[in-house]
Formats: structure tokens, sequence, C-alpha cells
């Protein structure tokens, strides 16, 4: 010990030990125990050691903290400095530098450029530095007395530093912090600026005398006390309000701003100063921060200090706004001012049918009572114009409306040519296949985009055929091109397990080591293929076993294990399943002449891609097909034949199975109590002996009795061009996790879109499918719905009553939110699928009005729009029998209005 204590010599070996030690202070003894000439002389010795230093070797070490001495102890400037200490790991540990023993040096050293280091690390600092190295950089700036950045990450930092705060803080209340804040008055208008910086505002604050965290955030109130006391100014704040306002951020990150600018009270002097802000946030500002706006500019009309004109043009932005509250108040508001302003009647009754074309039909027709009430004292030309508006409303409303403007002529010509209900939705096209991959070059491209994006069927399907074909033709420029890519991208073909299952492209890595005769890469995978090898080999063996369960998923799989299988030792010029269609299908006469040409050459296709490519054939096959294909003589060629004339594997039957869970107990909370109350799921049993070993796992699925959880894998949207011709199996494979986008809200809805793109019976499973997507958690998931409810619709293949019945059971006792519902139900009516949507309204309203969950009065307003659009409305006796049991009800509740508007329609 007495060593450390005595005068140390300054030599490189000694300062090296201290650092290794971490012992900071030592290495600054030895240091300011030198001459500058000597501490110089050690600059190089530092630098060789820590660029020595692997990266990673900092993590969990201590040397950085003498690292950092010895930097300002030994190095000639700012540059260098700042280069070794911004180096990857040791910038990790700036937190840990310190920051005394860092200014000390640099006193003893007399540094004239300490100040440009300090501005050299505070350009260094991460985007959300942490308290500790935001110190790092204040503490020196403050040494060299230069000002500091303004930068985000400086303006973050100083904020981590300000709220850093913790129920054991000795320091003092936030308040008297930034009372005393050096920075203060330089940092405060960039509180505004910074997108993102309300959340850490939020925080709330440590009230030492309660022990108690604070029940508002510190940092609003506290600037509130300081504008009082003079401080601050009072206007900088608002106007850094609005400003925040203005450029918007996420809900999470404005609430702060809310809190100060409520907390500041604006006069109404100071409210007139700022009524252009104010009105610029009504259009598009997020729902609190408009309500906001339109409480201030209420408050300052109500006081007589705004002008109609200004009124009149927020109001027509804020009335096309989507939020019912927001334009309610707005309506009330409106109707207020018409009563005030008897001589402006025109411009307040168009201003206020700007929402006629709001979604809400009470919206309308709150709206809609305003201009009537209005109309007598309007000039005829506007009411013309009000009439013309009013094309807009649904429901009742718009004969309601005419029997005081009137109807316009083109809005009843056009009532004539179109007639309701008719939608001009396009019918789905059959689109072709991309042409095939021509080389090694562009196959080594397509394995580079497959591995660095979500992938889809054709990107895969490409890829198989391009290997195949390529290591028939050019074997030795498919080595070249693809021992590259293998080293490339060496670890995502080596990792990435996903719920216990390998992903594809660590078997796409196996099928290219196959391929290009470089070794396996995957413990256990030469099993696995050996599996595929004694796949064929006599009795009714199951499928092997590559990772995957049954069910489509599987198939992929099995196919790339055949290919690292037989690419080396039985090779094929081309697979014969690759689809001729983007959905999947594979033309029978394409398929033929894959098979003609096979037996020219001598060849056999391989079982797995034989059995995917008479999968993937339409049942509807043309005669010069089938005769053709009769010609054929090879086995896979017989067996060609022999498909075709069965008309394909025949559709299986589908048997809805509702699964419950148990009651939860004790004993098993932990299993149960995660899986929802109920679930409707599909099996399938198959009407015939299927073809092949595919064929007989594929076409039966056996759900369980209970609601299992199935989280959905992007390897899901594969499945629709495994059966492109049997959509409702992969529905009905696929439904459990599907269900789980509304009942546990998952995400991921991509398959669905892709199955509306297939053929074959739309069933129970695809029904259901259809129904949970509309009802997802997620808004992406919902819009997935709607494109697939549109494509079906426009195939004539959905089923609108099976759809509103399957719809009406699960939402009726909450399976499903209805709300949700709704909404996806809406965006399908204004795309134009209103007979459709009304046809599912009709179907699932009796079922639903018993229970009238959550959503049902906006269900009741969307049956009205849609029914009042669609010509042959069918027996509206039961419905109108339901809605007058609700409309007996009395009362002015939603439930009963909007019962008692969709009778009146269905009644008109």
């Amino acid at each position: 010990m007495s060593a450390i204590h005595r005068e140390p010599e300054l030599n490189w070996p000694d300062l090296r030990q201290a650092i290794e030690l971490a012992k900071s202070d030592v290495v600054g003894k030895l240091l300011r125990g030198g001459t500058e000439q000597e501490r110089l002389a050690f600059g190089p010795e530092l630098e060789a050691y820590v660029k020595g230093m692997p990266a990673d070797r900092w993590w969990g070490s201590r040397r950085p903290v003498g690292i950092a001495v010895a930097a300002l102890g030994c190095l000639p400037s700012a540059a260098r400095v700042a280069a070794l200490l911004g180096r990857r790991g040791l910038r990790e540990q700036w937190h840990s530098f310190p920051v005394a023993e860092l200014v000390e040096m640099a006193r003893a050293r007399e540094l004239t450029w300490l100040g440009d280091l300090a501005q050299r690390l505070a350009g260094k600092l991460r985007q959300d530095p942490n308290a500790d190295e935001w110190a790092l950089v204040a503490g020196l700036l403050a040494e060299a007395g230069v000002d500091p950045p303004t930068d985000d990450a400086f303006v973050r930092g100083w904020l981590a530093d300000l709220l850093g705060w913790s129920r054991h803080d000795s320091r003092p209340p936030i308040l008297d912090r930034l009372r005393t804040d050096p920075y203060l008055d330089l940092l405060l208008p960039r509180l505004f600026e910074v997108d993102g910086l309300g959340t850490e505002l939020a925080r709330r604050g440590w009230d030492q005398q309660a022990r108690r965290w604070g029940d508002q955030p510190a940092v609003p109130y506290a600037l509130v006390v300081l504008a009082g006391e003079g401080r601050v100014d009072r206007s900088a704040l608002l106007d850094g309000v609005l400003g925040r306002f203005l450029r918007g951020d996420r809900v999470a990150a404005l609430r702060p701003f809310v809190v100060l600018h409520d907390a500041l009270a604006p006069t109404e002097e100071e409210l007139t100063e700022r009524v252009t802000p104010y009105a610029r946030l009504l259009p598009d500002a997020h729902s609190t921060v408009a309500t906001l706006a339109q409480r201030a500019l209420r408050r300052l009309d109500d006081a007589g200090g705004l002008e109609l004109d200004t009124l009149l043009h927020g109001s027509r932005q804020l009335l096309a706004r989507p939020e019912k509250m927001l334009v309610k108040a707005q309506l009330s508001w409106l109707d207020r001012v018409a009563r005030r302003e008897r001589d402006r009647a025109d411009e307040v009754a168009e201003t206020v049918a700007v929402a006629f074309g709001h979604d809400a039909l009470d919206v309308q027709e709150r709206a809609l009572g305003i201009v009537l009430r209005q109309a007598p004292r309007c000039r005829p030309a506007t009411r013309e114009r009000l009439a013309e508006h009013a094309v807009a409303l649904a429901g009742d409303l718009p004969a309601r409306a005419a029997e005081v403007l009137g109807t316009p002529v083109a809005a009843a010509a056009a009532s004539v040519a179109v007639p309701a209900g008719l939608s001009p939705m396009p019918m789905p096209l059959v689109v072709p296949m991309p042409p095939p991959v021509t080389g090694p070059a562009e196959l080594a491209e397509e394995i580079g985009a497959l591995l660095h994006q979500q992938s889809s069927m054709i990107s895969w399907e490409r890829v198989l055929a391009g290997l195949v074909a390529c290591h028939a033709s050019e074997p030795a420029g498919l080595r070249d091109a693809l021992v590259p890519i293998l080293d490339r991208y060496d670890v995502q073909f080596r990792t990435g397990h996903v719920w216990g299952k390998p992903r594809l492209r660590q078997l796409l890595g196996e099928a290219i080591r196959s391929a290009v005769r470089v070794g396996t890469g995957l413990t256990g995978w030469e099993s696995a293929i050996r599996t595929v090898r004694r796949a064929f080999r006599g009795g009714p063996a199951p499928l092997p076993e590559v990772g995957y369960g049954p069910g489509p998923g599987r198939v992929l799989a099995l196919r790339m294990a055949e290919m690292a299988v037989h690419t080396r030792y039985a090779p094929v010029p081309m697979l014969v399943a690759t689809p001729s269609r983007a959905n999947g299908q594979l033309d029978a006469t394409v398929l033929v002449d894959r098979l003609a040409q096979a037996e020219r050459e001598g060849w056999q296709p391989w079982p797995f891609d034989l059995e995917q490519a008479l999968l993937r054939v339409p049942t509807e096959v043309d005669g010069d097909a089938l005769s053709r294909a009769a010609a054929l003589c090879s086995p896979a060629g017989l067996r060609l034949a022999a498909w075709l004339a069965d008309g394909g594997a025949p559709h299986p039957v589908s048997v809805r199975v509702e699964q419950r869970r148990p009651a939860i107990r004790p004993h098993n909370r932990w299993q149960v109590s995660h899986l929802p109350e109920r679930r409707v799921v599909v099996g399938t049993r198959p009407g015939a002996a299927q073809h092949g070993k595919l064929g007989q796992e594929l076409f039966e699925v056996d759900p369980p009795d209970l609601p299992v959880i199935e989280i959905i894998d992007p390897e899901y949207q594969l499945w629709a061009a495994v059966l492109p011709n049997h959509r409702e199996v992969v529905a009905a494979w696929a439904l459990p996790a599907i269900a789980g986008l509304a009942d546990i809200d998952q995400r991921g809805a991509d398959l669905l879109p892709l199955l509306a793109e297939t053929a074959g019976p739309v069933g129970p499973a695809v029904t259901l499918a259809l129904a949970y997507t509309l009802a997802a958690r997620h808004e992406a998931d919902r819009v997935a719905g709607v494109d697939a409810l549109l494509a079906f619709a426009a195939a004539g293949d959905l089923d609108g009553v099976a759809l509103g019945r399957e719809i009406g059971g699960l939402a009726a006792d909450g399976t499903i939110k209805l709300t949700r519902v709704v909404t996806g139900l809406a965006e399908a009516a204004r795309a134009g699928a209103t007979t459709t949507v009304w046809t599912v309204i009709e179907t699932a309203l009796p079922v639903v009005l018993a229970s009238a969950p959550r959503g049902t009065p906006d269900l009741l307003a969307l049956g009205a729009r849609t029914a009042n659009e669609v010509a042959e409305k069918g027996d509206p006796g039961p419905l109108r029998a339901e809605l007058a049991q609700i409309a007996a009800r009395g009362g002015s509740g939603r439930l009963v209005t909007e019962a008692r508007r969709l009778d009146r329609v269905l009644a008109g």
C-alpha cells in the first residue's frame, strides 16, 4: 500500500497497471507528477493500447475510467482525446468517467483546448443520453466557460439530469432546481421544439415531505410557478406550447404541454393575441389539442372577442374531422351563433352543412336540425346549395331534408341512372408469375432480397426453381455465385429457431449447401433429410419430421428437405411445382408440358415436388389438357392423367367446432387464464380418399376441444399457395391464429387477402376468418379484412348471410368487439360493397339486439345508411319486429334513436 502513496515515477508499465486496476486517482497522480514533455511521450503508447483492445472487452470493465484520465493527461489535442474516447466500446462507458478527476487534470495541464474538447464530446452524445453521460460533457463545458450546444441530444441529456430524481434523492425539489439552473434560459425554448421530449416532461415529482410521488407532472407546474415569479417569460411559455401543438407529436408526448397550457390559464387578452395559432389547430391537431383550441376560441367568442369570419373558417375545417364529440361540440357552438347572428344565417347554415358528410348519422342529424331551423331565413340560392349538400346525408335524413330544402335536379337524375346498391368493384384479375431466374448472378440477388425482407410465395418459388435449374445448367457458375452468399449471410442461414421450429431460411441454406457441395450447417439436419429419403420407401408411413407440425406450413419445408437430398443424389433439370399464376395455381397445360419434357429427357420429378404440383392444378381443366395428359406414359404422367380424370382433390366437409375455456381453478390458473373464454373454429373431414401423402395430411383438420394460442408467423402468408384451389382448408388450418387477432390481440392478417385471390368453396372457415379479422385489435389487420371482404364480394364468392350470422353470434356474447367490426363494414360500404354490407347487418342485427353489446347503435346507424342505398332489401318484417321492441322502450337514448331511424328507412 505504501508504494501507492509515495511520489510516483512516471513510466508506462506503472501507468498501464493503474489503468488496468481501474485506479483513476493513481493515473492522475502519475501524470501530474511528470513534466508536460513526459506526459506527451505516453500519448502514442496509450492510443496503441486502446486500439489493440477489442471493443467488446470494455463491457463490464473499469479500465475506461483510467483511460479517460490518461487521455486528458497525455494526449496533445482535443481532436486526439475526442477520437480516443469516442471509440466503440469506450463511448458506451462515458457514464462512468470521473468528471472531477478530469477537471483536475485539465487544470494541472492548463489546457487551452478544453472548451474545444467539450464541444467535440457534446457532438458525440447519443440521441438519448443518460444523466451521467450528459454530466461529463456539462462538467467540461462549465470548467472551460463556453456556451453549451442546443442540439437535441444535449437538451435531452440536460432534461435527464434535471429529472433524475428518486425517492432517495436528497437534491432540492424540481422547482428549486429549475429556478437555479444555469442553462434554463438558454435551453427552455428547446423543450418545446425537440420531438418526443414531452414523454419525459410527464414524470411526476417526489414529495420529500409527504414521502410519496406527486399526482401531476412536476415540470409543467414548476414552470407555471416560475412564470408567476418572473423567472421565466409567461408569453414565451404560451408561444412554446402552441408551437409544439402545431408541430404535432405522439399523444403521450403532447399531454404535458396540455397540462402546462391549462395550468397557465391564458387570459382573454392572451387568447386574442394568439387567435391564429389556435385556429390553425382545429383542422388536424390531435383531438385532445383540437378540443383545447376549441374551448379557447369559444371562450373568446363568448366574450365577444372572436370575429365571425374566423369562427366560420375554422368551423368548416373542424366539421370535416371524424371525431364525433369534437364535431358535436362545434355544432352546438354554431347553433348558438346562428341564433345570435341572424343576419348571417346563410353563411352559418352553409358552414353547418359541411357536417352532412360526417360518417355518424347522429352528427348528420344534429347538423340537419340546425340547418332546417335556419333555412327559412336563408336566401333561395342558399337553400338550393344546402339541398345539394344534403345529397351526402344517409338513412332517413335525405327525406327530411327534401321536405324543407327540396331535391336538387342532379341528385334526382343520379338516383335514376345508377340503381342503389350497385357497386363498381373490379373483378379480381388472374396475374401470371414473373419470369424465371435467368442465371446464378440473378439467383444470388434474389436470395439476398429474400433474406432482407418479409418474403412472398413468389420470391420463394423463383428462388427454389432457379436453384434447381442453375444446378443443372451452370453448376460451376452456381457455386461461384452462392458460396459468397453462404458466407455473407451465415448468421441468417444458421440461426433463428422460432417457437421450436427452424425458419425456412435455415432450410434454404441447407438446400443451397447441397447444390454447391458445401457441408451441412445444422446439427441434426442430416437425420431430418434421411427421413425424407425414407419417406417413399414402402407402406403408408407418415410424413417425415422436419421441425414443422402438420399443416400447410410443413410443405415448403419438406420440399426444401427434398431438394437438399435429391439435388446431390438424384438431380433434375427443373421443378414441376413452380406455379404459373401469382396466386399459386399451376395451369394443367403447363404441368402436362413439364411432364412431357421429363418423359422425353428420361427423368422423373421428385415425389413431394410432384404432389405439390398436382395440388396446384385447378379443378376445372379443358379437354385438350385431359387428352394430352392421357397420352403420357411415365409414372408421373400416369398419375397426372388419373388426377385430372378424377377432377383433382375432392373438397372436404367443413364442421364448426366451438371451443370453450375450462373453469379457472387454483390448480390450473396459470395454464388456462390467458385463453379466450370462447372461440369458434373449423375442422375438416375428407369427403373421399385423397391422393398422396400430402393430401392425406392436409385435408383433415382436427381442432382440439380447448382454445389454443397459436402465434402468427410471417410464414403463414405462404400457406395460400400450398392449396390454391382449397382456400377453405387453408383457412381451417390458420383459424386458431386468425382468431387470435380478435380475442388475444395478435398481429398479422396477411393471409386472408391472399386467400381471396385463390379458388375453392367459401365455407365456415373462410367466413369465420373474415369475421375475426374484421374484429382485429390492430387497424392494419382490419384493413386487410376489408380488402379480403371486397375481393370475395367482387368475385361473387361471399355469403353475406353466413358472415352476418357469424358476426352476430360472436359479438352477442363478447367473443369479438362489435365496434371494431362496424368500422370495417363502414369502410367496405364506402368502397362499394353496400349490398353485401347490408346483408351482413340485416342478418347480424336480430342476434345482436338481444344482448345489445357496445357498438350496437353504430351497427344500427350503418344499417340505416346502407339500407337506404340498397334497391332490394328482401322481407324486412322480422327485423322490423325486433326494432319495434327496442323502440317501444321509449326515451332518447342512442340505441332507441338508431332503432327508430332504421325502422323508418325499412318502412319507407
